[in-house]
């Protein structure tokens, strides 16, 4: 009994740990939406080696928009990228050095996903998180 609760422990914190990871690179990625407002959405994952997180969302016609990627104190340790509806790629970071932000403008709206993964060469482990922020 003590070892199932000892391991039901170790657990909980653990979630708390990483919770609280998430928190502070979620603070960290929202100086990149200074100009921006939220979409209020939280986009979070903890990924471990190649693990992919994918995201689901939809972005209004008119407006300008902001994709920030965070993982970690480091900028450029995560890799995302952007599909419409019909899995065509739209674009990719990794084609910019892992640049923690895109700007884009969307003429119509649409549903898009957006998959984050870490960039094995600089972190195996840790905490996605993608932001998004529109103006009009």
């Amino acid at each position: 009994m003590i070892k199932q609760f000892s391991i039901l422990f170790a657990f909980a914190f653990m979630a708390l740990a990483s919770q609280a990871q998430c928190e502070s690179i979620a603070d960290d990625c929202s100086e990149h939406l200074t100009e921006y407002i939220s979409d209020g959405q939280f986009y979070r994952a903890l990924l471990y080696n190649d693990q992919v997180a994918e995201f689901e969302t939809t972005l209004f016609g008119g407006n300008t928009y902001r994709i920030a990627a965070c993982s970690g104190e480091e900028q450029g340790n995560l890799i995302f990228r952007l599909f419409d509806q019909e899995g065509n790629l739209l674009f990719t970071n990794l084609d910019y050095s892992n640049a923690p932000y895109w700007d884009f403008v969307v003429e119509n709206t649409m549903s898009c996903s957006i998959e984050a993964q870490l960039d094995l060469n600089k972190q195996d482990s840790g905490c996605a998180v993608i932001l998004i922020g529109f103006k009009q």
